[in-house]
């Protein structure tokens, strides 16, 4: 995918600022096996500066992760937790073995039920997504505030959430802890849909060991992040709940946990 691409993909649903978008390039990471790993640091942040680096880092599952991947990690990087928000299905078939033998601890916190799920109601000029996310927090609210704790907890290291495809789960997640430590909106928002670009560039790798083809561009449209499902969702949250912060304090999350988690990632 081309930067221009990028950039179409980007300007298309109304995302952030040309300094955003150009300030997001320097917080990829290059791996040989993930396509959509990111730093969330750099952020900014409301009270003025920005999120840490190096201390919660986002990504697609990590099944495909090489030995050089996993020892940069390790070493370099210095990953101490790993939170799965998959099912034990998807773990079973694609599991992260690797990187656990490489010493990193691995929590699951699993956002989907194994077996049926009814989707909350959205409105009718809602992007479908919405309800996919909002119902994350209706039917997984303890594993997702269990996430949320575990980054929170004294000892946590630098750590990487992840789901399938980084999207989806760990978008919402994500979301819900820069939302709660004080990140602007845009900003949120932006790191949201940047995962947009690089849909072709995970199909095409999934697609190469199966030996299938890779979808057609309205296929690959389908899958791709949009800015306005996320900026609803955490409207949703302000209206409903005070914020990510006020539904993560009303499910469970204490306030020393909360300052905890606000002084790791924006250094406040």
């Amino acid at each position: 995918m081309t930067d221009a691409d990028t950039e179409a993909d980007l300007s298309d649903d109304s995302l952030a600022d040309t300094a955003l978008h150009e300030a997001a390039a320097n917080r990829w990471l290059t791996l040989e096996g993930l396509s959509n790993l990111r730093d969330v640091g750099g952020l900014p942040l409301k009270a003025g500066g920005t999120t840490r680096t190096g201390v919660l880092l986002r990504s697609e599952a990590l099944n495909h992760m090489t030995p050089a991947d996993i020892r940069h990690m390790v070493d370099v990087v210095g990953l101490r937790l790993v939170l799965d928000l998959r099912t034990d299905r998807e773990i079973a078939e694609f599991p992260s073995t690797a990187v656990a033998e490489a010493g990193v601890e691995i929590a699951q916190f699993s956002f989907i039920p194994e077996e049926g799920r009814e989707l909350p109601e959205i409105g009718e000029d809602s992007d479908p997504m919405v309800a996919n996310y909002l119902g994350y927090l209706r039917d997984r609210g303890p594993n997702v505030l269990g996430a949320v704790r575990r980054l929170a907890a004294e000892d946590t290291g630098p750590a990487l959430v992840h789901c399938a495809a980084g999207k989806d789960r760990t978008g919402t997640l994500v979301a819900m802890v820069l939302d709660a430590v004080g990140v602007e909106r845009e900003a949120i928002i932006e790191d949201y849909a940047l995962s947009a670009t690089r849909i072709e560039d995970m199909f095409t790798r999934w697609r190469a060991r199966t030996g299938e083809p890779v979808p057609d561009a309205d296929e690959l449209d389908r899958h791709r992040p949009r800015a306005r499902a996320m900026a609803e969702v955490l409207a949703v949250l302000d209206e409903r709940a005070g914020g990510a912060a006020g539904w993560l304090l009303a499910n469970g999350l204490t306030e020393n946990e909360l300052a905890i988690l606000r002084a790791r990632l924006a250094g406040a």
